[in-house]
């Protein structure tokens, strides 16, 4: 029974690359006007080691068969996320049910990729400065969902299948996140010195992930786009605001940011900011000015003080 369910999943895989070959025109996408490349073809090889290995791969078969073969993308993200043959193996005896659901998203892969590139031409349009370095989605250690820096976007499909209370279509689901994502990138590389900081506020990373958010939703064309992250009733959102402010200038971000897991959202601070962002947005007299200015922040606190935000504000 088990190797049916492996070949089922497999022949479904060959649909999008053919596994065990090096990146082609089946498994790398650009958009029409030359960027970003979307890649997919790590998940293929992913797969082909699970399954081979029945479900069981061990750290060696991980690293040397899935990992050291892999794109830069995958390559960069074991530098920076400890993502290895050892933690994926670690995280697959701990969590196997994230892995083996995952394949349901497999499927969409070939659509987010055509979504994705019109999305972010989106982006082009709405910020021309926009830069496209590409896009990877490859199988991480159940986390992270994504990153971003100046080399492009990451995406981990196990995490990211694997959180529900995001939008339950699962290829919105992607294509927000890496709109998300792709945000990150435009803002590591117009103003580098604020995203990196390594010990940011928490006003500053709210509004770094809100700008994310706020930008994603606008791609997406989600003209009543509220985040998962916002508290569940819309009357709470002064009362979480007014201590948002007490909190703003606070370098323990634990209670705002980074404190979610694959089935609670968490995070306030990414809707706190989103609320800022678009307030700057909505009380800007030039949107695209206003654009520039969510992308290109340098000053978090005067960024605040032109938004019109305060706690519990009505916004459109």
């Amino acid at each position: 029974m088990e190797r049916t369910r492996a070949a089922v999943a497999l022949s479904t895989l060959t649909l999008l690359i053919p596994i065990g070959q090096p990146a082609s025109a089946g498994s790398v996408a650009g958009s029409p006007s030359g960027g970003p490349v979307v890649r997919i073809d790590d998940v293929a090889r992913f797969y082909g080691v699970y399954y081979g290995a029945h479900m069981h791969p061990s750290s060696d078969e991980l690293q040397r068969d899935y990992i050291d073969p892999g794109s830069p993308g995958l390559r960069h993200l074991e530098k920076i996320r400890n993502v290895n043959g050892v933690t994926i193996a670690k995280a697959l005896a701990a969590h196997p049910r994230i892995f083996s659901s995952a394949r349901r998203c497999m499927a969409v892969l070939p659509r987010v990729r055509q979504r994705a590139a019109a999305a972010l031409e989106e982006l082009g349009r709405l910020y021309p400065k926009a830069e496209f370095p590409p896009v990877t989605i490859v199988i991480s250690r159940g986390k992270p969902v994504g990153v971003a820096d100046s080399t492009g976007v990451i995406i981990g499909l196990e995490a990211l299948c694997a959180v529900d209370y995001l939008n339950a279509d699962v290829e919105v689901r992607f294509v927000h996140t890496i709109a998300h994502e792709y945000t990150h990138v435009q803002q590591a590389l117009q103003s580098p010195i604020l995203y990196n900081d390594p010990k940011p506020t928490v006003l500053t990373a709210s509004v770094i992930e809100g700008a994310a958010e706020f930008m994603a939703a606008l791609i997406d064309g989600e003209t009543s786009f509220r985040s998962p992250y916002a508290p569940p009733h819309q009357a709470d959102d002064e009362a979480i605001e007014s201590e948002f402010v007490a909190d703003e200038d606070k370098t323990d971000l634990s209670r705002w940011i980074d404190n979610g897991t694959l089935t609670n959202p968490g995070d306030l601070g990414y809707w706190v900011g989103y609320r800022i962002v678009k307030s700057y947005y909505e009380h800007a007299a030039d949107k695209s000015k206003a654009l520039r200015d969510i992308i290109e922040m340098k000053d978090p606190r005067s960024f605040l003080a032109g938004s019109g935000w305060y706690p519990g504000v009505r916004l459109d």
